[in-house]
């Protein structure tokens, strides 16, 4: 369901620094805050776990934690960092991959839902979510709203990005809900692309695949900071809840 291909050696080499801006404390702050107030002192399971970027402060904020993920790659530079070795990880694709117990929280951030590029990926997904989940346990995700009214008719392409030495463009099959992100960045004096694909969800598709799962929406924000959703919004965290005993 899920190809490493896209977070191999090279890409994991500089994630952190060329994602900089996301592990601000300003940034990361606010999110670590939110999920340790929704695990209310329970396990924590973050899918698509990566180089740490939540897991590890989280953790230090006393949440267990735990994390799985596709990329050996990425996993290492975890286990790195210090700390790294407190999370226990496990190596899989995170819609099929279980791990031993149960969860008061699972969390999917940064867009990382729409790494799953299949319908019925996103459906196993939640199920697998919520077969982690204690009763009472939540599942939360952060992803983007898609952003085609931005699209002018007929174009396929939005630039996402432009900073010094780095350049994000999405490419949408709107037929498919197929969304291509394209990165360009200027490497060692070279310009160098890497592109990954990803299938763009609506939130209400969400909250029928959570339904299916056997989950209930309790909140959606436009942000960390309990931002009001509307139709403006170019973000959302959900979070949904399985039933207690």
């Amino acid at each position: 369901m899920q190809d490493d291909g896209h977070f191999d050696e090279r890409v994991a080499a500089r994630y952190d620094a060329s994602m900089a801006e996301h592990f601000a404390p300003e940034v990361v702050d606010a999110m670590v805050a939110r999920l340790a107030e929704l695990a209310a002192g329970g396990r924590a399971l973050e899918f698509g776990v990566g180089t740490g970027r939540i897991a590890l402060p989280l953790a230090r904020r006393g949440v267990p934690t735990a994390g799985i993920d596709l990329s050996t790659a990425m996993v290492a530079r975890l286990r790195a960092k210090p700390g790294g070795g407190t999370i226990d990880v496990t190596i899989g694709d995170f819609a099929t991959t279980r791990v031993d117990g149960a969860f008061a929280l699972v969390y999917l951030v940064f867009n990382t839902i729409m790494n799953l590029t299949t319908q019925s990926a996103q459906v196993a997904c939640f199920r697998n979510a919520a077969a982690h989940l204690g009763p009472g346990g939540r599942f939360v995700v952060e992803v983007g709203v898609p952003g085609l009214r931005r699209l002018p008719p007929g174009e396929t392409a939005r630039v996402f990005h432009v900073s010094e030495g780095r350049w994000g463009i999405d490419e949408y099959d709107v037929a498919s809900q197929g969304q291509t992100s394209h990165h360009f960045a200027v490497v060692d004096g070279r310009l160098e692309r890497f592109s990954t694909p990803f299938r763009y969800v609506w939130p209400a598709e969400l909250d029928l695949m959570a339904e299916l799962a056997g989950l209930r929406l309790r909140e959606r924000w436009a942000g960390w900071r309990r931002e009001p959703f509307t139709a403006e919004s170019e973000q959302h965290v959900s979070v949904w809840e399985k039933a207690g005993a």
